[in-house]
């Protein structure tokens, strides 16, 4: 699993003194546990509401985070710094927004190969062309929502949905 190879690379930093590396690293996991216990909570909470329950062992591995949430985590994180590399170098703080940069390069080799910019406009197209009628639906928002549903089981971690939200933006208007 995605978490555990976090959690091996975050020692192995530790032990060879990439601060770096480790601290990006251990920062993740940690959101990453958050994001259990916060859906241990969750289940526990249903649970308790039904009938029969589960034992702490079963608790905790229901709610161990899939490969997919982990990435959803690496790409929350990702995107996190993205925009305090916006926010440093508008403050002139340079030496910031290069260490958030290479956080990102660090998260990054966690993610799954990136689809390319080409690749991803000729899935998003054929997204769009599979809307039959999109003069049927009331709105821009509407024909987007639809485009989304359709594409992201297909790109889910392979591409950032701020570019994908992007490019369908951008071929809707023409």
């Amino acid at each position: 699993m995605l978490k555990q190879d976090i959690q091996i690379a975050s020692t192995e930093a530790l032990k060879k003194g990439d601060e770096l590396v480790s601290t990006t690293l251990r920062m993740v996991l940690a959101f990453i546990i958050t994001k259990e216990k916060n859906k241990r909570y969750k289940i526990s909470k249903q649970k308790s509401e039904g009938p029969g329950g589960y034992s702490e062992e079963d608790l905790i591995k229901e709610s161990e985070l899939t490969d997919e949430e982990t990435i959803d985590v690496i790409f929350s994180e990702i995107k996190k710094r993205k925009d305090a590399i916006v926010l440093y170098e508008k403050g002139n703080r340079q030496e910031l927004a290069d260490k958030e940069k290479k956080e990102i390069e660090i998260l990054k080799k966690y993610l799954p190969e990136q689809i390319s910019t080409d690749e991803l406009r000729k899935i998003i197209q054929e997204s769009i062309n599979k809307i039959k009628d999109p003069s049927s639906l009331r709105s821009s928002g509407q024909v987007m929502g639809k485009v989304m549903a359709d594409l992201m089981p297909k790109i889910k971690g392979k591409a950032d949905s701020s570019e994908i939200s992007k490019i369908v933006k951008e071929l809707l208007s023409e």
